[in-house]
This record gives C-alpha cells, sequence and structure tokens, in this order.
C-alpha cells in the first residue's frame, strides 16, 4: 500500500496532547497515532448505518445494587434477537464484569449499548463491533 504524506498544522494544547497519546499507547511516531485514530473514527461512523455487526458490550459494575441486575434484564430483555449469550465474570466481591455479545445491525447494537452502558451505577461500558457480513 502506497502511503501519501501531507502536513497538519495544530494548536500547541493539541499537539501536546497528540504527542500524550503516543507515549501512551506506545506508537513508534505520531503518524501511525494519527492512523489508528482516523482509522478508529472511520469505523466507528459505520457503526451507525445498516451493517450486519458482531461485537460485544463489556460492563463493570457493583453487583450488591440490585436495582442495576433488574434494569441490564430489562434492557437485555428488549433486545432478545440481538444477544447471543452473556457471561457474568466476578472480579470481586464488589466488582462485577459482564460480556454481552452481540449481533445485528450496527444502529440497533449501539442502541442497545448506549442503553446497557447509561444505567446508573454502571462503572465502565465499552462497545466494540466488526463488521459480520
Amino acid at each position: 500500500m502506497s502511503v501519501s504524506r501531507f502536513g497538519v498544522s495544530l494548536e500547541k494544547d493539541l499537539l501536546d496532547a497528540l504527542d500524550q497519546y503516543v507515549k501512551e499507547n506506545h506508537f513508534s511516531n505520531r503518524s501511525q497515532a494519527i492512523r489508528q485514530l482516523i482509522s478508529r473514527n472511520i469505523a466507528e461512523q459505520k457503526w451507525q448505518c445498516n451493517n450486519l455487526v458482531a461485537g460485544s458490550v463489556t460492563l463493570v459494575y457493583d453487583p450488591s445494587r440490585r436495582e442495576i441486575l433488574a434494569q441490564l434484564a430489562d434492557v437485555m430483555a428488549q433486545y432478545h434477537e440481538e444477544i447471543l449469550s452473556t457471561q457474568r465474570l466476578i472480579l470481586s466481591p464488589a466488582k462485577h464484569m459482564e460480556i454481552v455479545a452481540i449481533k445485528g445491525v450496527a444502529k440497533r447494537l449501539t442502541e442497545l449499548a448506549d442503553k446497557l452502558i447509561t444505567i446508573k451505577g454502571i462503572q465502565h461500558g465499552k462497545l466494540s463491533m466488526s463488521r459480520a457480513d
């Protein structure tokens, strides 16, 4: 694959943030980091379309908050056709991780993930998807 070079002008604080991103993610240079950022952004934009995708939603929460478990169950019931499986991992007595395997139209899966991640008490949530067609 051929590479094209171009110049970019950035404000100092944005360039400093880019350099910090390069360092934290162990990229060999700024170009590698910018390529990764652009690729990720393009992939995330494609998630808003009608492509068939598969992926997972990872959630971390305190299981002692029973209302979280009830809300997770309610949302998952609404999207039962998109959910392939779930797995709950006990990280500690006060911290569980739930991985929800999903498959369907990207826009609907993004909607599902947003509903799960925004449940009050979810400490961390992340959606990951790849094309499945």
